[in-house]
């Protein structure tokens, strides 16, 4: 083993002594022994552990663990705070090297100070060398918060990819995230925010929109990692937002050895067929709920093209406690007359969407409800729940495409999905 002493302020620079912790490298600070652990990711779709974050942890003369944060808090005090996290790096390297592995990469979190110091490429990759890594086994974390908006940052950045390492964005979502920033320095991958975990498991709004949010990173080409997740609920929320990487308690935590194959593997399989559960019993309770739905569709549509009118054929329809609006289209998606509505049913939210109620002459082509029927006429098309227009909540709607008197008309129904979700 090596060790690494920290000096006071003006001494020489320190110099590794012999230890005796078997072969793991440390680093002496002020008292404290400082050593590595790392914490794996895991592919969701290998089913095994990817990569490994490195992260420190101490203990005091006697072997009480101590928070690390009170060594960097006295490394600041000192003013060795970027020496520190450079030997950190050092011990983090020499540690990852022991573990045998050959395709794993080493996640290492870098301090914005660090970031901005022009030598530290060069010395990370002679910290490489020297243990024969290349730098394409080596993913830089850089906080979303970190460098500003300063050219010069993203110089540097860039400048390190072409050097061989990954670039991975980190605390994407929080606080004052922007998605230029990602356009801006193209990391390889981008984790997302712990605090939109949190969000998604208290509100179910936030839940919805997470898989648009991994999409939209996936279309801008990162991959994507969600962290911190603690319970199966946190890691089937990962998993249903299509997430590329995870990690957290709930699959290992931080240790000093490798984590074993077949523990990735069984928790994976695990997890996959609780989502397939998860899944097919909310689609089993979507079908109980919009059953009504669509049998008063059909019934409306065959009315329809029997020459009824459309305040008539559609009034069962209308009847049907979480019915929004029906409304027609011709075979170009181009709307035919007005919404019909419910009576006596206005909602504070329909009259602040006021502008947005009447929809006479309004064209749908490009919505799914009407694709989807215009390519099976004569069956029920369903959407997933999707923002309407008008009045800007949450809906689903159905639709059947059936010839007209005028030619090919689709019938739709806007279906209240906040109620349902609500209920559920």
């Amino acid at each position: 083993m090596s060790m690494i002493e920290l000096d006071p302020p003006g001494f020489q620079p320190p110099r590794p002594i012999a230890g005796d912790e078997g072969s793991r490298r440390t680093v002496l600070y002020g008292g404290y022994t400082v050593f590595s652990v790392f914490q794996p990711v895991f592919s969701v779709s290998h089913r095994r552990a990817i990569g490994y974050h490195a992260s420190l942890r101490a203990h005091d003369e006697n072997t009480r663990q101590v928070p690390s944060h009170e060594v960097f808090t006295q490394a600041a005090r000192r003013g060795d705070l970027l020496e520190l996290g450079r030997l950190a790096e050092s011990l983090h390297l020499g540690n990852f090297n022991a573990f045998d592995s050959h395709d794993e990469w080493l996640f290492l979190s870098l301090h914005p100070a660090a970031l901005m110091d022009t030598s530290y490429g060069d010395a990370l990759l002679a910290g490489l060398k020297a243990l024969g890594l290349p730098p394409q086994r080596v993913v830089l974390e850089v906080s979303e918060q970190a460098g500003g908006e300063t050219t010069r940052f993203a110089e540097i950045i860039d400048a390190l990819r072409k050097s061989g390492f990954l670039i991975a964005l980190d605390g994407f979502g929080a606080k004052h995230s922007n998605i230029d920033r990602v356009w801006n320095l193209r990391p390889d991958i981008v984790t997302l925010d712990r605090c939109i975990l949190a969000q998604a498991n208290e509100h179910a709004h936030i839940e919805r929109v997470l898989p648009g949010i991994v999409s939209m990173l996936h279309e801008s080409g990162q991959l994507v990692l969600m962290g911190g997740l603690t319970t199966e609920r946190d890691a089937l929320i990962a998993l249903e937002c299509n997430v590329d990487f995870v990690q957290g308690l709930h699959f290992a935590g931080p240790s000093v050895d490798p984590v074993m194959p077949q523990v990735a593997a069984n928790l994976m399989d695990t997890l996959s067929a609780s989502l397939r559960e998860k899944v097919a019993a909310r689609e089993r309770a979507q079908t109980t709920r919009l059953t009504p739905y669509v049998s008063a569709l059909q019934t409306a549509s065959g009315r329809l093209a029997a020459g009824e009118s459309v305040a008539i054929a559609t009034a069962p329809l209308l009847a049907l406690g979480e019915t929004a609006r029906c409304f027609i289209l011709d075979g170009s998606g181009r709307q035919i007359g007005d919404n019909v509505l419910p009576s006596g049913r206005a909602s504070q939210r329909a009259k602040r969407f006021r502008p947005l109620l009447h929809s006479e002459g309004a064209s749908w082509e490009r919505r799914p409800y009407f694709l989807g029927a215009m390519r099976t006429p004569g069956h029920v098309h369903l959407t997933p729940p999707y923002l309407s227009i008008n009045e800007a909540h949450l809906c689903v709607t159905a639709s059947i495409a059936a010839q007209g008197p005028t030619g090919m008309q689709v019938l739709c129904v806007d279906i209240n999905w906040e109620v349902a979700a609500h209920r559920g």
